[in-house]
């Protein structure tokens, strides 16, 4: 497993009860590895929308006297770099902080992908779904329906689920009736709670639930059966996705990998495009 400073975190928090509250600061926490060991109690409730006797108590519940001594076992696994880091960050403009974080964010995603396991298994999940439904509601509508335009060119019945409404559910059910085994959830804050309707009715119909979140902590987690977690940035006005989107390529690819047909039907749509002059090339 990678030593980064988000999977330390990670380790960290796993195995304990933590309220809403505290999964909050703890996915904060995990979005800023690099820097949570030289927050400040104040610094870190302001930065997850929490109070300040708020991260005192998440301290407790991990095990210690209080915040300082929590952050003084942070320090002690910490990277040299990552106060170096910090620093320099300090020294960007706004739109220039945007893109590091973005950047550590896949830097993140890289070393949580030095362990292949999780994704390999998605991959398998969604190559053995026939249909395979693809859901996606509001702001993470755009990587669902990335993943589902490239999917499609090799999984033989993908269906896109990128609208909510009463009708959702009846998809949903329409698809496990037809022989789904699993479904691929995009979520990105802030969570519809009809994603989480959506999923809660997935698995009551019988499917496995793969999703991509922002994180661990994210509320899908609990109506996920596999969660893959891939951070959002959250410097700008909108939160940005590089991550999420790259991870969806990802599992096509771990997803083309468990079908054995896959290229072929690449092949073939390269075939048919060229005839029809679909390109300019």
């Amino acid at each position: 497993m990678s030593d980064s400073p988000a999977s330390r975190l990670q380790a960290l928090f796993e195995g304990h009860r933590l309220t809403p509250t505290q999964r909050r600061i703890a996915h904060c926490m995990v979005r800023r590895a690099a820097d949570a060991p030289f927050l400040s109690s104040v610094e870190l409730a302001e930065l997850a929308g929490v109070s300040q006797p708020s991260v005192t108590r998440f301290a407790v519940a991990l095990g210690f006297d209080g915040y300082p001594a929590l952050r003084r076992h942070l320090r002690e696994v910490a990277p040299a770099r990552a106060s170096e880091d910090a620093a320099d960050a300090a020294s960007y403009n706004t739109y220039q902080q945007a893109v590091a974080a973005e950047m550590a964010n896949l830097r993140q995603l890289a070393e949580l992908l030095a362990e292949p396991g999780p994704v390999v298994r998605a991959g398998r999940l969604l190559a053995e779904s026939r249909p395979l439904p693809v859901l996606g509601l509001r702001a993470a509508a755009a990587p669902a329906r990335g993943f589902a335009y490239f999917a499609a060119k090799v999984h033989p019945d993908v269906r896109l689920l990128d609208e909510g409404g009463t009708v959702l559910g009846d998809r949903i059910q329409a698809a496990a009736r037809t022989g789904a085994s699993t479904l691929l959830c995009f979520a990105l804050p802030r969570h519809p709670r009809e994603t989480l309707d959506a999923l809660a009715c997935a698995r009551a119909a019988g499917l496995t639930v793969v999703t991509v979140a922002e994180s661990a902590f994210a509320p899908v987690a609990k109506e996920s059966d596999l969660l893959l977690p891939a951070a959002v940035g959250t410097g700008l006005v909108f939160d940005t996705s590089a991550a999420p989107m790259l991870l969806g390529r990802v599992l096509l690819e771990a997803m083309c990998d468990a079908l054995p047909d896959a290229q072929a039907r690449l092949e073939e749509f390269d075939a048919s495009a060229a005839a029809r002059g679909l390109f300019v090339e």
